[in-house]
């Protein structure tokens, strides 16, 4: 069974280098500026791409949650923080021109139709479908009617609900990833061989979006079978918002995708054979 889906110049699928995308979301705190640093951080890391999120905020919130009191870098209430966290046209003007420079694939997370809409104007190679929304169907006909693959993320849903999602969206253009939405998440709830049981019951690929602390359940992830993995970054996970403490700095993002690029080579073909590194060994150590 071949599974692979086109992103832009990247195939993601099994046999192909592991797909690595930088969650930015909304680590930014609504400074251009930030993301900016961020996709800098994300190329020199070797990420394949990065991912912000779009919502259009009096549709996805309700006017009871905007008016909660919420004191915050932008103001005093709910509302305040989640319209000053959103970037707009000028901002993805921007992002779109720089992640070009940058020679990096973009995309987002798009909570509402609008935002389908809107960020559909910059011609994105994909969509992500964020765990919280795999139940709304209506928003998965419409991102599915672009035309464009979906990475599917899975976390908080069960096998019946991801096999009702997939109905929708179908298996040819969609990535399904494995995801548990704990922020961040604890070592008993990762369950890495939930990939394996993807992919065993679903003809797509399967990949990882992860939440953890460290970058072992990453890395494990793509010996598991993932073939592709997505982490929030950051500057500094102490930083204020509600991503920070589950984001990679760019130390372990550095590192994270530097052994991410070695395991093929490391698991290799399981043939097993003596190196020619290794004669030398046995006429110094082996006595018979």
């Amino acid at each position: 069974m071949k599974r692979e889906v086109k992103i832009g110049r990247k195939t993601v699928g099994d046999n192909n280098p592991c797909f690595v995308i930088g969650e930015i979301g909304i680590n930014h705190n609504g400074s251009l500026a930030n993301a900016k640093r961020l996709i800098d951080m994300a190329v020199e890391c070797g990420c394949d791409a990065v991912k912000f999120q779009k919502r259009t905020i009096e549709l996805v919130y309700t006017k009871e949650e905007l008016e909660r009191e919420r004191p915050n870098f932008f103001g005093k209430t709910n509302g305040d923080l989640k319209r000053g966290l959103e970037f707009g046209k000028k901002e993805y003007d921007e992002i779109n021109k720089y992640c070009k420079k940058r020679k990096i694939i973009w995309f987002a997370s798009c909570w509402d139709k609008l935002s389908v809409d809107f960020i559909e104007q910059y011609n994105p190679p994909c969509y992500k479908i964020a765990s919280p929304l795999l139940t709304d169907d209506e928003l998965l006909k419409y991102t599915k009617s672009k035309g464009r693959p979906i990475f599917l993320s899975t976390g908080m849903s069960t096998m019946k609900q991801i096999e009702h999602a997939l109905d929708i969206l179908g298996t040819k253009k969609t990535i399904i990833m494995h995801c548990t939405s704990t922020y961040p998440s604890n070592t008993e709830e990762i369950n890495l061989n939930v990939i394996k049981t993807l992919k065993e019951k679903f003809p797509c690929p399967v990949g990882y979006s992860g939440h953890e602390r460290g970058i072992t359940p990453s890395i494990l992830a793509v010996s598991t079978g993932a073939c592709a993995v997505e982490r929030h970054i950051t500057f500094d996970r102490t930083n204020w918002g509600s991503d920070q403490a589950a984001s990679l700095e760019k130390n372990g993002l550095y590192h994270m995708v530097r052994d991410i690029r070695q395991v093929p080579a490391l698991l290799s073909d399981g043939v097993k054979v003596v190196y020619p590194r290794e004669i030398p060994i046995i006429e110094k150590l082996r006595r018979v």
